[in-house]
C-alpha cells in the first residue's frame, strides 16, 4: 500500500484558519474569524454554488410583534418529533433575531410592507415569522450580503478548487488541514491551518431525485468520518414534498411559502387530499406531507400529484414568486393557468458531523456548522426555514469558538490514497432512492448495505467525479447503517416494518470509524 506523502506535495498553502464551504455558515464563520488571523475560504466550483443560494422559502426568526421566542422554540421542538436537543433549539431561537438584525445592518434587503418587515406563514409554524427577500430568493440575498461583508475584510481570501478530498490528520490525533484538488492541473495541494471548519452543506446528490445543487455530495461528512469524527442522526433526511416533476427538468424546489399562502395539493383526479392525512392539511410538517403524496400516488396511480396555484392570479405570482414563476414557465408550466406536477425530492439532512453548541467535533481542531453539522437542533425533522437561521447562528458560534481556542496543530501524517467505488453514480443514487428514501424497510436497507459493502474500491481517484462518488458511497453507507439500526418510525425516518414511534429510540444515533451504530 503506497501513501500520499503530505510533505512532498508540490504546493502547500498555510492560512491561520481554513473554512471549507461558502454558504451561509461558512461565510458567517469567516467574518467572525477575520479579526484573529488569515482566513482561507475554500469553495467548490464557485462562490455562488451552494445550497444557501438555492434556499427560496425564507429565514424564520421571532421578530414580528405577535411572535415570541418561546413560540418559535415550541414549533421547532414539535417538528423535531421528540428528538430535538433543547439546548440547541434555545440557542437557535434566542440568537436568531440578533443575527438577522445584524444581516439587515449589513445591507440585506428583506421584503417589506411600507417600512415594516413582511412576515410569511409556513408549514408547522404557529405564527407568521418567515422573512423573504425578493419574493423567493432569500438564500441568494443572505449569501450575497455575507459574501460582500466577508470580501470587505482584508484577512479573508477566497479560492476555488474542484474538491476537498480529505482532512489531514496530525500526529497528535487532531486535524492539521485538508487536501484539495486543483482540477486544472490534477494535482493535490495541502492546506495547513490551525483549525478547520467544515461548512460543506448537504448530501442530496446521494439520491436520484433532489432539490440540492450538484455540489451537495456529502464531502464534509464523508471526510470527517474517514478522519475518525463521530457522525450523528444521518438516517434523518428530509424530503421536500413539492419539487417540480417534469421529464428532463431538474427537481426544482417549489417553496413551502406557496402552501403557506394557500396553494392546494391535488391528486391525479383533481381532488384535494391532504385533509385525509392531517388536520393542518397542506401546512402539516414536511415528512407528513411527503409521505401523504407518496401514498396518494400509489392509491390513484400516476407518477406525481399537482400543486394548484391558479387561484393566486398571474400578477401576484410574478410579484411574490418571480423566480418560481419564471422557472416553471421555462419548463412549459404556466402556474397562473395550470397546476404544477410535483413529487417529493431529497432536500435536507438533519444529521451530519456531531458537534457541540460551538461547532466542536470529536476531533481536536476540527469544527463543523450548517447542514454538514449535527447539533441535534432539528431532531428528526427540520422546521421549515430554520436552515438559513441555523447557518447564521451556528456559523457565528463556531467562528467565535475557533477564534478563541485554536492552537497550532502538529505535523500532518501521510494518508492512504483515495480509491473510487465500482458502482456508477446513477447506480448509487438509484440504490439510495429505492432503499433509503421516503419509505423504508429493514429488508430493503439491508439489501443496500450488502450492495455497498461488496462494492470494494480498487482504482485510484483522479478526477473530481471520482472523489465525489467516493464521498457519496461513504455517506450512503453511513445513512443505511443508521437507518437499519433505528427500529422505529420518527420524523423523516419511516419504516414500514416498524411504523410506530418507540420511546427506547428517543436518542441520537452515533457512528464513528468502524461503522458500528450506537444510540445516546
Amino acid at each position: 500500500m503506497y501513501h500520499v506523502g503530505i510533505q512532498s506535495l508540490p504546493q502547500q498553502i498555510q492560512p491561520d484558519f481554513l473554512v471549507i464551504g461558502a454558504g451561509v455558515a461558512g461565510l458567517r464563520a469567516a467574518i467572525e474569524l477575520a479579526g484573529r488571523g488569515r482566513v482561507l475560504v475554500v469553495t467548490k466550483n464557485s462562490l455562488h454554488e451552494s445550497s444557501s443560494e438555492y434556499a427560496q422559502g425564507g429565514i424564520a426568526a421571532a421578530l414580528a410583534e405577535d411572535d415570541e421566542v418561546s413560540l418559535h422554540e415550541q414549533d421547532t421542538i414539535r417538528a423535531g418529533d421528540g428528538l430535538s436537543n433543547p439546548g440547541a433549539v434555545r440557542v437557535l431561537v434566542e440568537e436568531g433575531p440578533p443575527r438577522v438584525e445584524e444581516l439587515i445592518a449589513w445591507g440585506a434587503e428583506f421584503d417589506r410592507e411600507g417600512s415594516k418587515l413582511l412576515f410569511a406563514r409556513e408549514g408547522a409554524h404557529s405564527r407568521s415569522r418567515v422573512l423573504h427577500a425578493h419574493g423567493d430568493s432569500t438564500g441568494q440575498e443572505i449569501a450575497r450580503t455575507l459574501a460582500r461583508k466577508a470580501a470587505s475584510l482584508p484577512n479573508v481570501e477566497f479560492r476555488s478548487f474542484g474538491a476537498m478530498t480529505d482532512l489531514l490528520p496530525d500526529s497528535q490525533g487532531g486535524i492539521a488541514g485538508a487536501l484539495v484538488l486543483d482540477e486544472a492541473s490534477g494535482e493535490l495541494l495541502a492546506v495547513r491551518a490551525r483549525a478547520v471548519l467544515l461548512a460543506t452543506g448537504g448530501l442530496g446528490r446521494v439520491f436520484r431525485d433532489t432539490t440540492n445543487p450538484d455540489v451537495a455530495t456529502g464531502d464534509g461528512v464523508a471526510a470527517a468520518y474517514r478522519a475518525g469524527a463521530e457522525i450523528s442522526d444521518l438516517e434523518f433526511v428530509q424530503f421536500h414534498p413539492t419539487a417540480l416533476y417534469v421529464p428532463g427538468a431538474p427537481r426544482f424546489l417549489l417553496s413551502e411559502a406557496l402552501r403557506g399562502e394557500g396553494a392546494i395539493l391535488r391528486n391525479a383526479a383533481g381532488e384535494r387530499f391532504m385533509e385525509r392525512y392531517h388536520p393542518m392539511r397542506e401546512l402539516a410538517a414536511r415528512d407528513i406531507v411527503a409521505r401523504a403524496i407518496v401514498s396518494e400516488i400509489e392509491r390513484t396511480g400516476g407518477q406525481h400529484v399537482f400543486l394548484d396555484l391558479t387561484h393566486f392570479g398571474r400578477e401576484h405570482l410574478r410579484t411574490r414568486f418571480p423566480r418560481i414563476y419564471e422557472t416553471c414557465l421555462r419548463y412549459g408550466i404556466d402556474l397562473a393557468s395550470q397546476p404544477a406536477p410535483v413529487h417529493p425530492a431529497a432536500h435536507y439532512a438533519m444529521g451530519g458531523v456531531r458537534t457541540d453548541l460551538d461547532g466542536r467535533t470529536s476531533i481536536a481542531r476540527l469544527y463543523a456548522a450548517g447542514e454538514a453539522a449535527c447539533t441535534g437542533v432539528h431532531g428528526a425533522n427540520r422546521l421549515a426555514s430554520n436552515s438559513l437561521l441555523e447557518g447564521l447562528v451556528y456559523g457565528e458560534r463556531a467562528g467565535r469558538a475557533i477564534r478563541d481556542a485554536a492552537e497550532a496543530s502538529s505535523t500532518p501524517v501521510d494518508l492512504e490514497p483515495a480509491r473510487r467505488p465500482k458502482l456508477t453514480e446513477p447506480e448509487l443514487r438509484a440504490l439510495a432512492w429505492q432503499y433509503c428514501g421516503i419509505v423504508r424497510t429493514g429488508q430493503g436497507i439491508a439489501a443496500a448495505i450488502q450492495k455497498l459493502s461488496q462494492d470494494i474500491p480498487s482504482q485510484p481517484c483522479s478526477t473530481v467525479a471520482d472523489y465525489e462518488l467516493r464521498n457519496m458511497h461513504t455517506v450512503a453507507s453511513l445513512m443505511a447503517a443508521s437507518a437499519l439500526a433505528r427500529r422505529e418510525s420518527r420524523g423523516a425516518h419511516y419504516r414500514l416494518d416498524y411504523p410506530q414511534k418507540d420511546d427506547s429510540f428517543a436518542k441520537h444515533s452515533v457512528v464513528s470509524r468502524g461503522g458500528a451504530v450506537r444510540f445516546e
